[in-house]
């Protein structure tokens, strides 16, 4: 975690910012809070401690990676049963003028609000899914706390883009797509894969190319294949590379043909691999053909 981006605790429970505000904490000694509300709604990313959340009349354990939607004007506070323990977490202060904004430019922004309005506040992620939510509250902190060339519009971008990941990770994993269109999705994606294989494959880009989460994408070809995409892709370009090499094409030429920018990163998996460099592999391949 980076230091500088860690905020001290206060029990402010008003918003300076007419838009929406975000901390991440770490505290140790931390006492319990009074049962309060606000005008505002707040996004509660739990990453470690010992505590209980109360919302409303109910009580709500946790766990790293849970996340906690709370609705305005709703009783709240956190009971933290062993202050010993490190508690961490992020919070996110959303205005109301802010989710109407939002609302206007699409209903999707706004979909874990309406459901806390509705009653439903907890959710809880794997560590894939809340590993990418916590790069993208810190990219957001990170924006807060700079002062870059147009950093308003990359603000609204980092908001809109956590917002829209955390309802499509929500709605993905209560809405399973059916077997049949695992399956398609499967085969979309390996064709799409085969088809290029030189060029940039990251998990990031075949989210966008087929409009679903990173996370499905992940758990349908690890279910099919029984390894992760990343590693089928290397492997994939790997058995190019070595067929390309035997055949008399140089290595670089090689790497670079089947999709590996860095060299030193396709060395050391080729040499993991196939138990040997690929400039040896060459030598043998060449001595076979005289």
């Amino acid at each position: 975690m980076k230091k500088n981006l860690r905020a001290n605790f206060s029990n402010r429970q008003y918003m300076l910012s007419k838009d929406f505000e975000i901390f991440y904490y770490s505290d140790v000694g931390l006492k319990n809070l009074k049962s309060h509300s606000h005008d505002y709604y707040e996004f509660y990313f739990f990453l470690e401690g010992n505590v209980l959340m109360h919302i409303g009349d109910k009580v709500y354990p946790h766990s790293p990676g849970s996340l906690m939607v709370i609705p305005p004007h709703m009783p709240h506070f956190a009971q933290i049963l062993d202050d010993a323990v490190p508690y961490r977490r992020f919070v996110f202060w959303l205005s109301l003028d802010y989710c109407k904004g939002l609302e206007a430019l699409s209903p999707d922004y706004t979909y874990l609000m309406k459901r806390a309005d509705a009653g439903e506040y907890i959710y809880h992620f794997e560590t894939i899914g809340f590993n990418s939510i916590q790069s993208k509250l810190f990219s957001l902190i990170e924006e807060v706390h700079g002062n870059r060339f147009g950093k308003d519009t990359r603000l609204s971008i980092c908001v809109e883009d956590l917002l829209l990941h955390l309802g499509r990770l929500i709605y993905e994993s209560e809405n399973k797509l059916p077997a049949d269109a695992m399956t398609d999705l499967y085969d979309s994606v390996l064709a799409y894969v085969e088809e290029h294989i030189e060029e940039n494959l990251s998990l990031d880009l075949l989210s966008k190319k087929f409009f679903i989460s990173k996370y499905h994408i992940s758990h349908v070809f690890t279910d099919n294949m029984g390894i992760s995409i990343h590693k089928y892709i290397t492997k994939k370009r790997l058995a190019l590379c070595k067929d390309a090499i035997t055949s008399g094409t140089p290595v670089n030429a090689a790497a670079l043909a089947c999709g590996f920018s860095d060299y030193s990163s396709f060395y050391r998996a080729f040499t993991k691999e196939y138990g040997c460099s690929p400039t040896a592999l060459r030598q043998n391949a060449i001595k076979a053909l005289k």
